[in-house]
């Protein structure tokens, strides 16, 4: 199946690094890959530059337009905030059935690799009853779990393994997405999460793309 959810420990944690990765490399390879940002918060309309949707596009070797950018994220919210929230701030709701059926239904119509990008980490809430690990259910997509290299890593990574393996979701792989500046050791990291977790478990280096491993086959393999 060349379906695939990207999700991640928490926020600010590499999953738009890892997706636009994922989308240049099948790019490369000749395929015809999609990207999906369903739900966005934090954006602002006159500043689509370098917003997560626009490096998904820009990954395609597009440049990204306001009307781009609408097709793969129809939900954008101003405030820098959980979207439950960031959407009562501007007195809407985010229309979750909808929101999942326009997933599915691209990934449908779509002849190639997609892949939705989550929002926040695992456990976000999107409205009132429904988290990230509830989109990820419903659309019955593979996931990716994408942590990273600082302390406390280890126990969030293990966590969200665990709420993921508890609702049935496949997790593909956990991929690593070095995280600049820790001090703590990728190797070792690396070494006890093997420890605990049978998951595959992949490292995307910061910078240096050269260096990162070929994740096609998360979608093509």
């Amino acid at each position: 199946m060349n379906r695939l959810f990207v999700t991640s420990t928490g926020t600010d944690i590499g999953k738009t690094h890892v997706s636009a990765l994922i989308l240049r490399q099948l790019k490369a390879k000749g395929l015809n890959p999609l990207g999906l940002k369903p739900v966005l918060s934090g954006y602002d309309d006159d500043s689509l530059e370098g917003s997560d949707p626009a490096r998904l596009i820009e990954a395609l070797g597009e440049v990204p337009t306001a009307e781009d950018i609408a097709s793969i994220a129809p939900w954008r919210f101003r405030a820098p905030l959980s979207p439950d929230m960031a959407a009562r701030a501007e007195g809407r709701t985010l229309p979750y059935d909808e929101m999942v059926a326009f997933c599915a239904e691209t990934a449908a119509r779509h002849e190639g690799p997609l892949l939705v990008e989550g929002v926040g980490g695992v456990m976000v809430p999107l409205d009132d009853r429904h988290t990230v690990l509830d989109w990820v259910a419903d659309l019955e997509f593979p996931a990716v779990l994408v942590a990273g290299t600082y302390l406390g890593t280890i126990s969030h990574t293990l966590t969200a393994l665990a709420v993921l393996e508890a609702r049935g979701v496949p997790v593909r792989a956990v991929i690593l997405s070095e995280t600049e500046g820790s001090g703590v050791s990728t190797a070792e990291t690396v070494a006890t999460l093997r420890r605990f977790t049978k998951a595959d478990i992949r490292v995307v280096p910061r910078g240096g793309e050269d260096k990162a491993p070929d994740l096609t086959d998360l979608l093509t393999g």
